[in-house]
């Protein structure tokens, strides 16, 4: 952090950078607003800036194919509400995100977490425990067991758990060890001589491109709504198995949500023929899983000469966890935060950061790359492959200063809240306001979140 910069301004800088930005846009951001969420770790200046980066890459979109550059806005306290939850329903109760299995455990020689959101990672888990599914009996059995001996028969058995580590041991884990020695972004163009113009105007710069969602909870869902925001036609994937209509409730805003099963032939076909049509591919699979059903990135890059290819996984694309399953709050307890913020409050048990940090920095820087990606065609006509992990954004929080000693941000009022009403599968909701202003070009969606499942898989036509 250079001399007289503010700790978000020097966030977005090396975000910025890490996703192939050039420095000169940098005077275009301006921060308004303060407040800090609670925590030991500066999760509001992450929030700022990840959100500002992916103004920043509309920013440099519009003006590279419309001849000026707009000035990005990003408030600070709306940044770190969007980093929690922004619907709020209207005469009807939001149930838990969280499964109550779904914990932190104490083992025989520490902690472990244990992640039951999803049905057969909560099987997976209750097998190894021989466990009832009630939170008693799997603290009980729990007990007996030392925790990394039970996160590996956990994991093992096909389900997710992570040790509390602090980040001393992290830093000499070999996995810890192999992210730290990553880049925040692996970015790779690819010269395909592919269309580079759309029909996008210069209030909805993304309007007229494609985007195909191959992703969960929580990075790419969020990553993907951002594109929706600007106008982007924006398709989520999933397999018929597969639920999280609170989440869904959340993330898939501006979005149509289909169902494929990839295992089966003719959806591979189906799905072919969508990939061939899409403008940017999202994906959280675990490294190799697409290539597995025929598509790496090679092969994605034939199908669709051109096509913007980004994804992420949760432990890093290198070491010997790079395949694991694990969601943020399991990359916490690995990479030593949670660790750091139970023993810097001076408490008893895991304390963990007060949002999903990780999933929504990621999910935004995820954007912004997609939308530079999208820059780099229009310019010359090249595709663009880009990935990065939970775990190396947790690197990066891990080594910024401690959080400042900010006022917590102002409670939530009446005006924080969108106008109009949002029709959702679930009921209606409002949003709190946009976090970010790109000058002429509002961030706004034209689909409710819809459940998963409730739309064809096929694109609407042009």
């Amino acid at each position: 952090m250079s001399a007289g910069e503010t700790l978000p301004v020097a966030i977005t800088r090396t975000l910025w950078a890490a996703a192939g930005g050039g420095p000169d846009l940098l005077n275009k951001l301006e921060i308004t607003g303060r407040g800090d969420l609670p925590s030991v770790f500066p999760v509001s200046d992450l929030a700022t800036a990840a959100i500002g980066v992916a103004g920043l890459a509309i920013a440099e979109l519009i003006a590279v194919r419309f001849g000026e550059t707009p000035r990005v806005r990003v408030d600070r306290r709306l940044s770190s509400v969007w980093f929690g939850l922004s619907v709020r329903p209207q005469g009807w109760p939001l149930p838990s995100l969280w499964d109550p299995l779904s914990a932190d455990y104490e083992t025989e020689n520490g902690w472990i977490r244990l992640h039951m959101n999803a049905p057969h990672h909560r099987d997976a888990a209750l097998s190894v425990l021989k466990a009832e599914p009630d939170k008693q009996s799997v603290a009980g059995q729990a007990a007996h067991w030392q925790a990394n001996d039970l996160e590996t028969a956990v994991v093992t058995a096909g389900g997710c758990a992570a040790t509390m580590r602090s980040i001393a041991e992290w830093k000499t884990h070999p996995q810890g060890s192999a992210v730290a020695g990553e880049p925040l972004f692996y970015i790779l163009t690819q010269d395909s001589g592919s269309t580079r113009d759309w029909d996008g105007p210069r209030h909805r710069p993304l309007a007229g491109l494609r985007i195909l969602d191959l992703t969960r909870v929580l990075s790419g869902p969020i990553a993907t709504r951002f594109l929706a925001g600007f106008g982007a036609e924006v398709l989520r994937i999933d397999p018929p198995w597969w639920d999280e209509p609170i989440v869904a409730l959340e993330v898939a805003l501006g979005k149509r949500c289909a169902r494929l099963d990839l295992r089966a032939p003719s959806n591979r076909e189906l799905f072919t023929q969508l990939l061939s049509e899409a403008d940017v591919l999202i994906h959280g699979y675990r490294p190799d899983a697409l290539a597995r059903l025929g598509f790496d990135a090679e092969q994605c890059q034939k199908i669709r000469p051109g096509l913007i290819n980004v994804s992420l996984d949760a432990y890093g694309w290198t070491g010997p966890w790079k395949g694991r399953r694990g969601f943020d709050s399991l990359v916490q307890m690995s990479s030593g935060i949670a660790d750091a913020g139970m023993k810097r409050l001076g408490k008893t048990r895991p304390t963990p950061l007060p949002v999903q940090a990780l999933d929504h920095s990621v999910g935004y820087f995820l954007a912004a790359a997609a939308i530079r990606g999208l820059t780099n065609r229009f310019k010359s006509g090249a595709g663009f492959e880009a990935r990065t992990s939970l775990a190396r954004m947790a690197a990066l929080l891990i080594d910024q200063p401690g959080a400042q000693e900010n006022a917590p941000i102002a409670p939530e009022e009446p005006s924080d809240l969108s106008e109009n009403v949002e029709k959702t599968s679930w009921g209606p909701a409002r949003r709190i306001k946009p976090p970010v202003v790109v000058d002429g070009a509002p961030l706004r969606w034209d689909l409710p979140a819809s459940a998963l499942g409730s739309s064809e898989p096929k694109w609407q036509s042009r």
